[in-house]
């Protein structure tokens, strides 16, 4: 059996503010585009194929839409933290860090009226007190690295890394699923000058390399998860949309596969 668990980073105004520091009209437009015309179609997808989703959702975002948040919740798909204003971690003190966390998780919960079980680094990075504190605040996963590619293992918390050698730390009880930029739509569609990233590439092209990897996936990995990264503003545009849409009718046509939020096939492999 694979599992395919679609995920949305809804970073919107969010990564422009916090990320790139740009917040002239233009930028800003462009998160302001995942809003009024990518999440939508994102969510008619989702609705047309009736599978469920991941939406990694910064309090920045819930806070300015506050609506279209509540849409996806009321759709049945899992809303999962993913910073407060898109800041790295990787920098914080862990009182700084627990402070953004219990924020934004406050934020969520003003919003859709639950807390998230699920955590995503705005940076695909961690800090040395990530783990630690996201256990401790009783997250189920976290899906920012990239020690594996379709299975899902467990993190570990002070690994030591000197120039004589490397020295594993302890496990924890957390499920990763770990993340790609083979898998993300922001490595081949995001045009950016800085930090330079070309992008604009053909959806076809990414299709293909999509459906590439899903295939191996089902066809070589047992009780593997097809873990995919998109942002609806990226995603959103027309060409790249229908590409999805004929990517999700490949997996969906293939025995032995399912859909699940990440939050399902945490508790699934946790027997909860």
């Amino acid at each position: 059996m694979t599992t395919v668990c679609l995920t949305f980073d809804v970073d919107l105004l969010s990564i422009w503010v916090s990320t790139f520091k740009l917040t002239s009209p233009t930028p800003l437009s462009r998160g302001e585009y995942g809003a009024r015309v990518g999440l939508p179609r994102v969510l008619k997808l989702l609705e047309r194929h009736r599978i469920p989703a991941t939406f990694f959702v910064p309090a920045h975002t819930a806070a300015s839409f506050p609506e279209a948040v509540r849409e996806i919740a009321a759709a049945g798909h899992e809303i999962a933290a993913h910073g407060f204003i898109h800041e790295s971690p990787v920098a914080l003190s862990r009182a700084e860090e627990v402070d953004l966390l219990a924020r934004s998780e406050d934020v969520l919960e003003r919003i859709i009226g639950a807390r998230p079980v699920g955590y995503r680094s705005p940076a695909w990075d961690l800090s040395p007190h990530s783990m630690d504190v996201l256990e401790e605040r009783g997250y189920l996963y976290d899906s920012s690295l990239m020690a594996d590619d379709f299975r899902p293992y467990r993190p570990r918390r002070g690994d030591v890394v000197t120039e004589t050698g490397f020295t594993p730390g302890k496990e924890c009880g957390l499920i990763e699923f770990p993340v790609a930029w083979e898998l993300d739509d922001y490595p081949y569609f995001q045009f950016m000058v800085k930090p330079i990233n070309q992008g604009l590439r053909d959806p076809a092209e990414v299709g293909t390399i999509w459906r590439a990897e899903f295939d191996y996936c089902h066809a070589q990995v047992e009780d593997g998860v097809f873990n995919l990264t998109n942002h609806p503003e990226i995603i959103g545009r027309g060409p790249r949309i229908t590409m999805l849409d004929r990517l999700v009718a490949h997996m969906k046509a293939q025995a032995g596969v399912r859909f699940s939020t990440l939050r399902q096939e945490a508790q699934r492999r946790l027997g909860r």
